[in-house]
């Protein structure tokens, strides 16, 4: 058995079965698309030729999604772009460019993953809400001078909030 960490081959047969040869196991083109989404290497040749079939299988992975309906990625905008370019003088620079501009998207999303999924939010929040409650002391009367707020800590806020504020405008650029 293959290691499973490596690149896996898959042998695709001339009876359209995906044979994974790691797991000795037929596969169907949704293990692939889940092998694809866990980040494994895998190519796929053709059986009888040995023949890399890779690009050609991922291409039909992407048509079915497509083609189930429901939310599609691809715009019709788009995909007449593409085909134009087929042919044109820029053909050559366009598989670069689009894995360039999907680098950068993926980038951009851990970004904003990283800016919103932190505690961030939940620090602000409590600060936020023992602002409130010493405000609401002090106007019941209730506060002592050492409950009310001190002028650090409204600035610590808002410093919290103006470093939260260039977050979002750096993300959103």
């Amino acid at each position: 058995m293959a290691k499973s960490t490596g690149k896996v081959t898959i042998k695709k047969y001339a009876n359209r079965r995906l044979y994974d040869t790691e797991s000795s196991t037929y596969i169907t083109l949704d293990r692939l698309a889940q092998m694809v989404r866990e980040g494994r290497e895998f190519e796929v040749v053709d059986a009888k030729s040995g023949e890399d079939i890779t690009r050609q299988v991922l291409t039909q992975i992407i048509v079915d999604e497509e083609a189930r309906g429901g939310s599609t990625m691809l715009p019709i905008n788009f995909l007449k772009q593409l085909i134009g370019l087929y042919g044109n003088s820029m053909q050559n620079f366009v598989p670069q460019y689009l894995e360039a501009a999907m680098d950068s998207f993926q980038r951009n999303q851990t970004a904003v993953r990283d800016a919103f999924a932190g505690n961030m939010f939940a620090d602000l929040t409590k600060r936020n809400m023992a602002m409130f409650e010493d405000a609401s002391r002090a106007f019941s009367g209730k506060a002592t001078p050492e409950e009310k707020p001190s002028g650090a800590e409204v600035d610590e806020l808002r410093a919290a909030l103006a470093e939260l504020q260039a977050k979002v405008d750096r993300l959103s650029r």
